[in-house]
């Protein structure tokens, strides 16, 4: 099941016409992916685990504006587990119209010698956690 999280939109994440920055929208995706793993029990950076989630990509398609005040829906889903990356659908609303719509990709790695980073297989229980997403 999709994690949901509600934001209300602060004038530090709008432009001069008070309108939501087209960059704020990703400090937001990876707010809400943070908080959806955070209720599964895990972590982007997780010391159980000795894993890290760096994002290899990200993209959002804009399909109509919000404004300061507004009060938006965002909704955090697995689009897709790979052997060592996900990909999360992260929908962020306004009432009942859909204003964004991004995709995030980030692979499981482990630190390795002389700080090199790693792709690795998602842990099984990790993998069972995210598919609940």
């Amino acid at each position: 099941m999709p994690y949901t999280t509600e934001r209300r939109v602060q004038f530090r994440d709008t432009d001069a016409g008070g309108i939501m920055h087209f960059a704020s929208y990703f400090g937001w995706m990876e707010e809400a992916e943070h908080e959806a793993l955070r209720s599964i029990g895990l972590s982007a950076m997780d010391d159980n685990f000795g894993i890290g989630w760096p994002r290899v990509s990200a993209q959002c398609d804009y399909l109509g504006p919000i404004r300061f005040e507004d009060v938006v829906t965002i909704e955090v889903a697995v689009d897709r587990i790979g052997g060592k990356s996900v990909t999360y659908k992260i929908t962020i609303r306004e009432s009942d119209r859909d204003v964004a719509i991004g995709k995030v990709t980030a692979a499981c790695c482990q630190i390795g010698e002389g700080g090199k980073i790693v792709a690795v297989p998602i842990p099984d229980e990790i993998r069972r956690r995210l598919e609940t997403l």
